[in-house]
């Protein structure tokens, strides 16, 4: 393949409750580091579930003059947050990425907190404390188009709203964008800031563990919720090797699938279609992946699913390939975590060192794959598979290759 014709990643962002900034979450997630503590963004004394992955310590004044801050929901003020970071990153100037052939595609689950803020005031105070823009803040699309309005870029601007595999599908379509011709750079990821409905609602789905996410453990109590963004900055190989850009991993393709999904776990036809897909796509047999990062929540339905799953694309070969979640550390970061789990992915591939799933107390003979418990490892990684499955049934899967 040309070079005019392969994708890379040249910058990274992340924000999260282990980290801000990609070297600082990199140091905390090969160390094992717990996100997880009492949320204190919102009252929760009325929840039987108090823990979550809550970002500590981000001032977003060091982002974004303040009195634009006004203006933004907390949801995009992380998201300008994230990409100003992999822009740095990237060593790319706001003069090289203004204009129309630099595109944003975010994805969401939650969207903007604007409106949860609004009812919120209308319920307690009545009508007149409702905020006067709150219809220009509390719509989804204005993640993204903060974002572009923020780095003045003018080409394809778009939200995407697929739930927790949201994140992988941003960065699919800035893959298609690129290959396309259509544009020279693209801003892809996720946000979602902590949601007091998200809260409130996976209660009530009973699918919240009390203090701890125990992904493919046997005694796993459920998923933890957390807040954060994943920014790449993607681009054409040769526009990067002419500007001399830090390459971290290629984009080899995705793969999407969508199936029936009842609650909090997929199929494991739907999941098993969305990484054929993607290796299908990326021209990669299945002996060749070397680490999968996981969707991996931590409840019992979906993370036995992922594990029929992986078993039935790779076969006899699943227990030799390590199968981590990130979300042990962070919490479901609903849309933002597939696009942070892309961020470990490129730096798994790029340093050839994988984090561990910790909280890892007990084997499961159902999640019989190797989940790198409570360790990191290092070891070569050449090829990195991205799972992010979604209410709806919307799966998704990409593969990360490294650059040579």
């Amino acid at each position: 393949m040309r070079d005019s014709e392969r994708v890379v990643v040249t910058g990274i962002g992340v924000i999260s409750s282990i980290g801000i900034g990609k070297d600082a979450f990199w140091r905390a997630a090969l160390a094992g580091t717990s996100g997880i503590s009492k949320v204190t963004l919102f009252d929760t004394s009325s929840f039987k579930r108090n823990y979550g992955g809550e970002i500590k310590n981000f001032e977003s004044s060091k982002f974004i003059e303040k009195r634009k801050l006004r203006f933004l929901s907390r949801t995009s003020q992380l998201a300008i947050a994230a990409a100003t970071l992999a822009l740095k990153d990237s060593k790319l100037s706001l003069e090289s990425i203004s204009g129309e052939l630099t595109g944003v595609i975010i994805g969401t689950t939650m969207g903007e907190r604007a409106l949860e803020d609004a009812l919120e005031a209308w319920i307690v105070d009545g009508i007149d404390k409702v905020s006067k823009g709150v219809i220009l803040q509390s719509a989804m699309n204005n993640i993204s188009a903060n974002v572009g309005i923020h780095f003045k870029t003018y080409g394809t601007n778009a939200l995407i709203p697929t739930a927790c595999a949201a994140g992988n599908y941003s960065i699919g379509y800035g893959f298609d964008l690129l290959r396309k011709g259509e544009l020279k750079y693209a801003i892809v990821g996720g946000a979602d800031a902590f949601s007091k409905i998200a809260f409130a609602g996976f209660q009530r789905l009973y699918a919240m563990a009390p203090e701890k996410c125990q992904p493919f453990d046997k005694n796993r109590k459920g998923m933890m919720l957390g807040e954060g963004t994943g920014i790449l900055v993607l681009e054409k190989l040769d526009t990067a090797l002419k500007r001399k850009a830090t390459i971290y991993a290629e984009i080899c393709g995705y793969g999407l699938s969508c199936d029936a999904f009842h609650m909090t776990a997929p199929k494991p036809e739907g999941v098993a279609k969305a990484m054929e897909n993607a290796l299908k796509e990326a021209k990669i047999s299945a002996k060749e992946v070397d680490y999968i990062c996981a969707h991996g929540t931590g409840t019992p339905s979906n993370d036995k699913a992922e594990c029929i799953a992986i078993k039935s694309v790779f076969k006899d070969n699943f227990k030799k390939i390590p199968v981590s979640s990130l979300k042990s550390m962070l919490g479901h970061t609903m849309g933002a975590a597939s696009a942070i789990e892309a961020a470990v992915c490129c730096l798994a591939v790029k340093n050839d060192n994988i984090p561990p799933t910790i909280n890892f107390e007990t084997a499961d003979p159902e999640c019989d794959i190797d989940c790198v418990p409570n360790k990191p490892r290092k070891t070569k990684v050449n090829i990195a598979l991205n799972n992010a499955f979604a209410f709806g049934g919307n799966n998704s899967c990409v593969v990360f290759k490294k650059y040579n």
